[in-house]
């Protein structure tokens, strides 16, 4: 389970594909209707990356850009089973809530 949503939301949109910061949250934004804070944003890449689950692109020009990140092979597991994970709580909640067809 990840500490905070934000690590969730960060990793399903560079599941679409490498992206820097700013482009990061701007796919946040189209997803969930909001962007997060700069203080939330990077410390969830941080912890990320820490963990191993997204990592930087390497650029070939030696020249100081944003880093743009990708999600790394066990970063797509983590939100594979994080993702299935959700949506059989979602379900549940649903049918609970009358909502869902049992």
């Amino acid at each position: 389970m990840y500490s905070t949503d934000a690590q969730l939301v960060v990793l399903t949109v560079l599941a679409d594909g490498p992206r820097h910061g700013y482009a990061i949250n701007a796919a946040i934004e189209t997803l969930t209707g909001r962007k997060l804070g700069p203080g939330s944003l990077y410390g969830a890449l941080t912890r990320l990356e820490a963990r191993g689950l997204v990592e930087p692109v390497a650029e070939d020009d030696g020249q100081e850009r944003q880093r743009i990140m990708r999600i790394t092979d066990a970063g797509r597991e983590s939100l594979r089973a994080e993702l299935e994970q959700l949506s059989r709580v979602a379900r549940a909640g649903l049918r609970a809530l009358g909502a869902e067809p049992a």
